[in-house]
Parts: structure tokens; C-alpha cells; sequence
């Protein structure tokens, strides 16, 4: 199957702005069924959880639609998605959670690829708990976070193990499923952060060896909710702090407050918005904007999760293709330096502009309707051992699946502007 990006184009109604939008690696525009979704739930009456009203129990209905929708989406659980604000804020709760059990002694391993919300969380509670913090180091030449260090740094005195799905600037997907079985081999934990990932790749849970993966819905063309998916018998066997009188099953008990239920319509709309992107090929941008994709599919798992399967290989064909012509053209000009060079990785450039800071880059490119940012991007650690972050880091470009080959154009032909300013 293929993308039929102009139709695809046609569901987002920011695009018709004029703007290059290659900023989707920081948040992604949103298509008008994840807007009406949201209107509509809204339009319609919402109350809070478990009353006896309608509006409540189309409240209730939403979150578990969400739920179903999600695990569609990573190959998870209904039962075992936790929903929150966003992935930095689960990653704390549940570093606060795990940490209750580690001692001097115990040891958490995190890696310098990783965006900060999958490392600050796991080191200060390792410091708090008293436990050993240990290194993965990347390969400063190729971006590579090399499996093989893992079988150094696990050993039986491993809690966790904290790695990201895909690096945030440079792209680089690690062999996660290796490390995973290194890990668990051991008897530790495992904590992925699929937040750079799931919007470029299909997502399989499971697969992974991820006893916990994190995602956000605003990375992948829904609003800003959080989720983090794992088995339900393992969220059962933890404590989380949490009020007296708020709900002890799981998943509610690790989800604080009343969620929003508006925006978790967003979410289910998301998902079947990517389920449906090999589909809109028939279709007229109106045709797109005045449904929600296959809405019954919800109540359906397993045919959601087939249709997000398919419809993500073919978003991660589309853009490894898009993305070969953006990094043969930024590194043939001689004043560009990219960053990265793993086997693989998302469709993510990061690239320096001799004689010009990142901020001036950037700003040069905005000023030519072209989004991209600049900066560490919180990826701390890998600007850090790069040696970049000092000057500024650099510029992150990232495509997505409505990006077109005229909106690369148009960066490249901006970027080489550029030289000898």
C-alpha cells in the first residue's frame, strides 16, 4: 500500500497555510476529525467518571474507547493504558512508584541517547533511593547505541533499564528487543520511550520486550495526552501514592485526578485517523474532513490494529524515502554537517550550518515560512557527549507523513542559501 499524500495533506487543516511544517519531530498538526472529535464530545455533554447520567457514561464510554484505541495503536491492552498528561509526567509517576523498592546496592541503567524525560526521572530517583546509576554510551560517529555494552552494564543487581524506541534528534532506533532480553534475562525491568518512534513506525509492545512504553498522542496527530502501556498484571503488583477514595484498579489508580475527557475523543480519532492513511486515496479532502475513519473499528481491536499496521509500514516507507532525499541534499552541501549516521533510524535531520549559530538557522528558515527547530530539543545528554550543546546544538528537521517532496525542496534550496553568510 501507498500514501496518497496530497489526500493525506488534505485532512490537515493548518497546512493550508503555507508553512513547511518540518517540525513534527517537537508536535504534529492535527487532522479535522481529531478537531471535530473533540468539538463533538463536547458539543454533546460530558460529566465526571461513574455517575448514572448520560453524560457521564459517555464520559466512561470515551475513556475506554481511548484505552482500545491506544492499545490498537501499540499492540498493548485496554487494560494496561494508563493515561496522563504527557510522557514526562508518567515516566515520574512511575519512577516515584518503582523507586519504593531500591536500596544501595540496586542499579538503574539509562543511556546518553535518550530524550531527558527517560533519564532525569530514573537518576533522581536512583539518587534518592541511594541506588547505582550506570551508562550506555553512544557511538559519537554513527549516533549507534551499541547493543553490546548492555551485557556489561545488566547484571542481577539491575532494577531498570531505561532506552528510547528512537533518539528525538539524530533518529537512531537501538535494537531495543536485544537489549530487552538482556534485560530481562537478568530479571530487571524494561522502560521504553516510544514517543519518537510510534509515529514513525508500526509499534509492537510486545515484540519490543517493553515491560512499560510511553507514547504521546500530540507526536502522532492528536492532542496532548500521554499514555503508558503495560502488561495489567504487572501494573497490578504496584503502589502507586495516590488519594484514599480515588479508584484502586488498575489502570485508574495510577491516573490522578479527572482526566479530559474531550481530548481523549481526540485521541481515538488519532488512531483511526492513522489507520485510515492508505484508505483516503478515493477520497476528497471534504470526504476526509467531514468523518471519523471507520468509527465503529474501535469496538473492533483487532481489525483497528491490522489497519494501524498496515497504515504505519506504509507511512515508514513513504518517509524513509522522503527522508533520503532531505539527507542526500543537506549532506551534499560542503557548509552542512549532519548528525547521525545509524543503520537505522526515523526520518529526523540534525544538522549545523557553518559560520551561522542554530538560532540564526532557524530564524533564517522562519522567515521563509520553513518550521524546524533548534536547540538540545532535552535530548541533554547526546548534545552533550556530541560536543555541540555548548554552541547551541543544532537544527532538527523531521518529517512526517504529510510532508512533501515540495516542502524538502524548499529547506534544501533555503539551506543552501546559506553558505558563506
Amino acid at each position: 500500500m501507498k500514501l496518497d499524500v496530497e489526500a493525506v495533506r488534505g485532512c490537515y487543516p493548518a497546512l493550508a497555510d503555507g508553512y513547511a511544517y518540518l517540525d513534527g519531530a517537537a508536535g504534529t498538526q492535527v487532522p479535522a476529525s481529531v478537531i471535530d472529535a473533540i468539538s463533538s464530545a463536547q458539543i454533546h455533554g460530558l460529566g465526571n467518571s461513574g455517575g448514572a447520567f448520560p453524560a457521564s457514561e459517555r464520559a466512561d464510554a470515551i475513556t475506554a474507547e481511548c484505552r482500545s484505541a491506544i492499545a490498537a495503536l501499540t499492540g498493548g491492552q485496554p487494560e494496561g493504558v494508563v493515561l496522563g498528561p504527557n510522557m514526562t509526567t508518567l515516566t515520574y509517576r512511575l519512577a516515584g512508584t518503582l523507586s519504593y523498592g531500591w536500596g544501595p546496592g540496586d542499579e538503574v541503567v539509562v543511556s546518553r541517547l535518550d530524550h531527558d524525560a527517560n533519564v532525569r526521572p530514573w537518576v533522581q530517583a536512583a539518587e534518592r533511593a541511594g541506588a547505582t546509576v550506570l551508562w550506555a554510551e553512544v557511538d559519537r560517529g554513527t549516533g549507534e547505541l551499541h547493543t553490546a555494552q548492555y551485557s556489561e552494564l545488566i547484571t542481577d543487581r539491575t532494577k531498570l533499564v531505561a532506552v528510547t524506541a528512537a533518539s528525538n534528534i539524530i533518529g537512531t532506533r537501538p535494537d531495543v528487543p536485544a537489549i530487552t532480553a538482556i534485560a530481562h534475562a537478568a530479571g530487571a525491568l524494561t522502560y521504553v520511550d516510544g514517543v519518537h518512534a510510534t509515529p514513525h513506525v508500526p509499534v509492537d509492545v510486545s515484540a519490543m520486550g517493553a515491560d512499560f512504553y510511553v507514547t504521546s498522542a500530540y507526536k502522532w496527530s492528536g492532542p496532548h495526552i500521554g499514555a503508558l502501556i503495560a502488561d495489567p498484571a504487572l501494573l497490578d503488583m504496584l503502589r502507586p501514592d495516590k488519594l484514599l477514595a480515588s479508584p484502586d484498579e488498575v489502570p485508574d489508580r495510577f491516573e490522578y485526578g479527572t482526566l479530559p475527557f474531550a481530548s481523549l475523543a481526540g485521541v481515538t480519532a488519532a488512531v483511526e485517523h492513522l489507520a485510515s492513511l492508505t484508505e483516503l486515496a478515493a477520497e476528497s479532502a471534504t470526504d476526509a474532513r467531514g468523518r471519523l475513519t471507520h468509527r465503529a473499528s474501535v469496538r473492533d481491536r483487532a481489525r483497528l490494529r491490522d489497519r494501524v499496521l498496515a497504515s504505519m509500514a506504509a507511512v515508514e516507507r513513504y518517509e524513509q524515502e522522503l527522508f533520503g532525499v532531505l539527507l542526500a541534499g543537506l549532506d551534499s552541501m560542503p557548509h552542512v554537517r549532519t548528525y547521525g549516521r545509524a543503520a537505522s533510524r526515523t526520518a529526523t535531520a540534525f544538522f549545523t550550518v557553518a559560520g551561522l549559530t542554530p538560532e540564526q538557522v532557524a530564524q533564517y528558515l522562519a522567515d521563509r515560512h520553513i518550521n524546524v527547530w533548534h536547540g538540545h530539543n532535552y535530548a541533554w545528554e547526546l548534545t552533550g557527549a556530541l560536543g555541540i550543546r555548548a554552541a547551541g546544538s543544532a537544527v532538527r528537521a523531521g518529517l512526517v507523513h504529510y510532508n512533501n517532496h515540495s516542502e524538502v525542496e524548499r529547506l534544501l534550496t533555503a539551506v543552501a542559501e546559506l553558505e558563506g553568510r
